[in-house]
Order: C-alpha cells, then structure tokens, then sequence
C-alpha cells in the first residue's frame, strides 16, 4: 500500500508541476483600426479544420485507460469489491484500449467498438455463449432515411440505454461507475433498437433484445425495452423499462427493470444528476428477488482545465440477487479532475463503500464494513471533437 500511495503521490506531482509549467500565451497584437466611418463588418468565424481522424463521414477513434488504485484494506485477494472496471487493488493495471469507427447514417450508418483489457472480460464475464464477440462492445448497423422524420433503427449489439453514466471512464464525471451501474442494470443487448421524436421536447424508443448482456439467447423469450427521454433547455428526464424472461431454457420468470434519470445543467460550469433503479426478478413458482437504489452527483468545472466531482448513493440488495449478499450499501467518491492536454484526462479520486453486513475482504482473512480507497487513473483519447 505505501509503494501505491507513493505512485499514486508522484504521479500527482508530476501532473501538477506540468500544469503550473506551462508556457503562458504572449497576448495577441491589438486589431488594426479600420477608418472613421467604416461599417462594421458582421463576424465570421472560420471554419473548422477538417478533422485528421474523419474520412469520407467516418469518425475514428483510439481509447486507453488505465489506473493505478491503493486500497487501505489490503485484501489478501488483491482486488477491490463491489467495483466493476477499477477492480485491481494496489496496484497499476490497463483497464481498456478500444478503437472505434463511427459513421453516422446517411440514410445508412454503422458503429464498431473492438478492444481488449479487463473491462472487455467484465463486460462479457456472464455471456458463455459469446467467446467470439468478448472483444466488441458494440457493433450495429443504422438506418434513418430522411422520409423517416428522424426515426432510426439500429440492428446489432449495443450498449444498454439504462444508467446514468457509461463504460468509457471519459464521458462520466467520476472514474470509478457506481454501484448502480455495476449491479443494477445490464452492460449490453443484442437484437434492434428504435428511436423517433415525438414533437420538440420527447424522444421515445423500442427494443426487442435477447436479454441482459447475451449474444446468444438463454431461452426462447426476448426482452423488450421501453425508452422515453424529456429535454428542456437546461433540464432532461430520461425513462427506461426492461422485461422479458431472463432465466436458463425457461420463458417463466421475468425479469423487470425500472430505471430514470433527471440531469440539470444550470450552466456550463455546473451540472448534477439523479439516477434511480428498481429491479425484479420473479422466481418460478415462489416469489421475487429485487433490488433498489439511488445516486447523486455533481460536477463543478474550474476554468477549461480543472473540475471537481462528487457522487454519494444508497443501494439495497433486499435479496442477495445482484452482489451476493443481503445488505444495505452507501457509496461517497470525490474526484478530482485535470485535463492534461486535449487527448489527455488525469483523475484523482477517494471513494469509501459501506455495508451494514461486514463485506469487504481486509488483510489476513479478516473482513470490514467498509472499503476506502484512493485512486489515479489516466485516459487517453485520440479522435475528432465532438
């Protein structure tokens, strides 16, 4: 744990020295002076360069993420619990390299994750009839012919649309996903998807998918996923509902998944989102099992570099169903955040995970109700701004 905590220190170090090392802009020459009596002429921004990483409509693009993580229990396991990507404790791990080409559809369109790391083997950890497909995170075609009116349909195997953040540690606020997307919710689905508006301000969608994180169907039934999204100016309220038989050659028994999201962006330098799930799944012939929980968290940018972000959560596996054990969880990370450069993200984050059973491994066999740990991770992106 002291030689983590000195990498993780060092590291921090380096990052903060480069920041304050950087070379200041000289200031730019005053404007010359037009002539008394010129009309001003309206402003025209210039266009943007083409993008190096965009040919013929087609995006490309490279991700690398990795961490180094000091756990201050010192699991004799060496890996963190309850977490789903940053699992490695004390020690520095690659958690994903993924490439991506996009192209929007025009009236077609296609999409293509492929990668490998720790976090394609998570993701695919439950699909047993898969093996071929555990190194693509998504891969489907689109289709969105302007007669359409904005309806699209998308065919193939995609990320699921619960869940208020995603796999790619970049596009979240905090490095480490919470604990409702770790076990509430599904990673993947593999069938058809749809999305059309329905006047300014909704956008609703229907899948048909062979179920939760499956290439290959465990039964003859299909989930279907109901999805509506609300946008306002500053305001957006996203609704997700899964349901379908998700148990081994059986169509009884279905599996039911309740999951909103409300995001308010006040401004650009603020931002905050609720997220809720509620899970049930129905045993043949006796009962169900469910699960519930909530997470908060905001996001406060300072200046184009720096930013804070904090998260808290409840969590309640009234069953054992998802982690294993009946017990009542609570969450606290806080993150701190500096964007190196445009294609690399630094991330300093402290997190402690509760439970009101004794959980978590601690060193020598013992076991604790809580687990702190520290963490630094970094992300590099390569590929066109969004």
């Amino acid at each position: 744990m002291r030689n983590t905590c000195f990498l993780i220190s060092a590291a921090s170090a380096i990052l903060l020295m480069s920041a304050q090392a950087q070379t200041p802009t000289p200031p730019e020459a005053p404007p010359a002076q037009a002539p008394a009596g010129t009309p001003a002429a309206p402003a025209t921004p210039p266009p943007a360069p083409p993008s190096a990483w965009t040919k013929y409509g087609t995006d490309f693009s490279i991700l690398l993420d990795g961490y180094v993580d000091g756990n201050f229990n010192h699991p004799d396991s060496g890996f963190n619990q309850l977490r789903n990507f940053d699992v490695r404790s004390d020690n520095v791990h690659l958690s994903m390299a993924k490439f991506t080409i996009d192209h929007g559809p025009a009236p077609f369109g296609f999409h293509l994750d492929v990668g490998f790391g720790q976090t394609f083997d998570i993701i695919h950890a439950t699909d047993r009839d898969g093996e071929g497909m555990k190194y693509i995170e998504q891969a489907f075609v689109s289709l969105k012919p302007k007669s359409w009116k904005g309806f699209q349909v998308d065919a193939g195997k995609f990320v699921t649309s619960a869940g208020a953040e995603v796999i790619e540690s970049n596009a979240n606020w905090n490095y480490s996903r919470s604990i409702l997307f770790a076990y509430a919710i599904p990673y993947y689905h593999l069938g058809l998807r749809t999305s059309f508006p329905v006047g300014t301000h909704f956008t609703g969608g229907v899948q048909l998918v062979n179920g939760w994180n499956n290439v290959k169907d465990n039964n003859s039934g299909k989930t279907v996923g109901l999805v509506g999204t609300y946008t306002w100016k500053k305001l957006s309220w996203s609704n997700n509902y899964y349901s379908g038989p998700e148990k081994d050659h059986t169509n009884q028994g279905f599996r039911n998944l309740y999951d909103t999201t409300f995001l308010f962006t006040p401004s650009e330098k603020i931002n905050y989102y609720v997220n809720f799930d509620y899970g049930r799944d129905k045993n043949i012939g006796r009962g169900s099992q469910q699960w519930v929980g909530v997470a908060a968290a905001a996001r406060f940018a300072i200046g184009k570099k720096y930013a804070f972000a904090p998260r808290v959560e409840w969590f309640n596996d009234a069953d054992g169903f998802t982690t294993g054990t009946v017990q009542r969880l609570k969450e606290v990370t806080f993150t701190g955040e500096y964007k190196v450069n445009n294609w690399l993200l630094s991330r300093l984050e402290f997190r402690d995970d509760f439970s009101n059973q004794a959980f978590f491994d601690k060193e020598g066999g013992r076991s604790s109700k809580h687990q702190p740990t520290i963490l630094l991770g970094m992300v590099a992106f390569f590929g066109p701004k969004k």
